[in-house]
């Protein structure tokens, strides 16, 4: 690594992944250099409560981005908990400006600044501020100003009117808890909704009004924005973990097995799967156990039940928002359980709006990170588009390269998948074995398929045996 390069690493502590994104800047130049998404443990509602567990996971992917990279990291941005949050209104006004002051970016920072730092929280030892977002302006005869229209204006009175987002203490001191056990310390932590809305929507749709719902898997969001401005956000408990604990406890399976069979067989909508409908999942026993059969249909069942508790709870948060009639661009889902199939359509028939899934825009180059294109990297590239902003961020130091054989990797890390299985029988354990992300991986790689032909294919990849040997 050259001496003066520098680099942006963001940290998405996922309630199912950890993702660990490195960027190397050049002036205004951007480039993604490293992506890497790990299970996780640890976490829920996408907020630690297990720093132990955490810490273990954490150091283990940092090692591994050290060790390809040829870097050390010694600082991260951090993505802060996204439930359980609230919102409040809260107004800053700075009088007697002097006549014909020019009002300047530098004088919105500091209202801004004023109006966090003096909102009377409920209990300052458990609540937090994670940010604000201005909503509107006053000169003090105009009003309803937005911020790149007053900036240049001359007034003796500046007024703004902001959106106030609490979180809870304890949840920001588990983060650092977390980042200095593993040698690192969090150099910023942003609050993700704004972020990975602007890394995911386009200028157009915040302008007419859009709804962006961001389906993690500990719990889901949505972001409403309207006239480029985000209005409203909420989230509720529930997510991609719920579905697989639903499927788990259904068919009586470990969660790892359900997890898999999620990512490769997860569909809304019964009704829509026409002849595979028909189709049954067999799952060997391990000989103490009979073998298990789940219907394709059934699984869909128990799927499209699940995602619809969580829309009825999005769905209200939005007529409660105010702006259900002003989304004139729909809604934008994302996130890693965004890529259920049918999921858009089945949103369309529950609330009327038209959908469309939210990729990561192309804001970086970032040839050769796999999945860094995914819905599931939306929060990533968010962080790595903020961090970008701060010239002054820079989160590692030149270092000697760790030798491989130092890194502990999980042995379902090491071993390829298998080109072909001549069963469709697989044992509960089999199927576990399915890595994370080597599933992950072949699912990007069928996206341009139809469902029927994903699950074709996904017959001959899934088997992944330890000894390499086939069946």
């Amino acid at each position: 690594m050259n001496m003066t390069d520098k680099h942006i690493v963001a940290i998405d502590l996922g309630t199912s992944k950890i993702a660990v994104t490195v960027a190397k800047v050049n002036g205004e130049d951007v480039q993604i250099i490293y992506y890497r998404e790990t299970p996780s443990s640890g976490i829920r509602y996408s907020s630690v409560y297990n720093p132990s567990q955490v810490n273990s996971q954490l150091v283990e992917a940092l090692r591994i981005a050290e060790d390809e990279l040829g870097i050390k990291i010694t600082q991260a941005i951090v993505g802060m908990p996204k439930y359980p949050i609230r919102q409040e209104s809260s107004t800053g006004k700075i009088a007697d400006r002097g006549e014909d002051t020019d009002i300047t970016a530098e004088n919105i920072a500091e209202l801004k600044n004023f109006a966090e730092n003096l909102y009377p929280l409920q209990d300052e030892a458990k609540e937090a501020i994670y940010g604000a977002v201005a909503q509107s302006f006053s000169d003090g005869e105009n009003f309803q100003i937005i911020e790149n229209d007053i900036i240049g204006m001359t007034s003796d009175t500046l007024e703004g009117h902001f959106k106030i987002f609490i979180g809870k203490k304890t949840d920001l001191k588990k983060i650092d808890t977390v980042m200095n056990k593993a040698g690192i310390s969090a150099i910023r932590k942003y609050f993700t909704a704004d972020s990975t809305a602007k890394s995911v929507l386009t200028n157009a749709e915040m302008e007419n009004g859009v709804a962006l719902i961001d389906f993690g898997a500990g719990c889901t969001s949505v972001s409403i924005y309207h006239g480029s401005i985000m209005r409203h956000y909420a989230s509720v408990p529930f997510g991609g973990k719920n579905i697989t604990n639903d499927i788990k406890t259904e068919c009586q399976i470990s969660e790892r097995l359900a997890e898999n069979i999620k990512l490769a067989f997860g569909a809304c909508m019964p009704e829509k799967l026409q002849n595979l409908s028909e189709k049954t999942i067999h799952i060997r026993g391990n000989g103490s156990e009979p073998d298990k059969q789940l219907p394709v249909k059934y699984l869909s069942e128990i799927i499209t039940a699940r995602v619809e508790e969580i829309m009825m709870a999005i769905l209200y948060e939005i007529h409660t928002s105010g702006f259900a009639d002003m989304l004139r661009s729909g809604l934008v889902i994302t996130g890693g359980s965004a890529q259920i199939a049918n999921l858009g359509n089945f949103i369309y028939d529950l609330s009327g709006y038209r959908v469309r899934t939210g990729y990561p825009r192309r804001l970086f180059s970032c040839q050769g990170c796999e999945g860094v294109n995914e819905t599931s990297a939306a929060t990533s590239l968010g962080l790595i588009m903020m961090a970008s902003k701060e010239p002054e961020i820079n989160c590692t130091q030149p270092g000697i390269r760790i030798p491989s054989d130092s890194i502990t990797v999980p042995v379902s890390l090491e071993v390829p998948l298998q080109e072909e299985v001549r069963t469709t029988l697989f044992t509960e354990e089999e199927m576990g074995k399915a890595d994370f992300e080597k599933v992950k991986r072949k699912k990007r790689e069928e996206n341009n398929l139809t469902f029927s032909e994903k699950i074709t294919k996904f017959w001959g990849t899934l088997y992944d045996n330890v000894s390499n040997e086939k069946i």
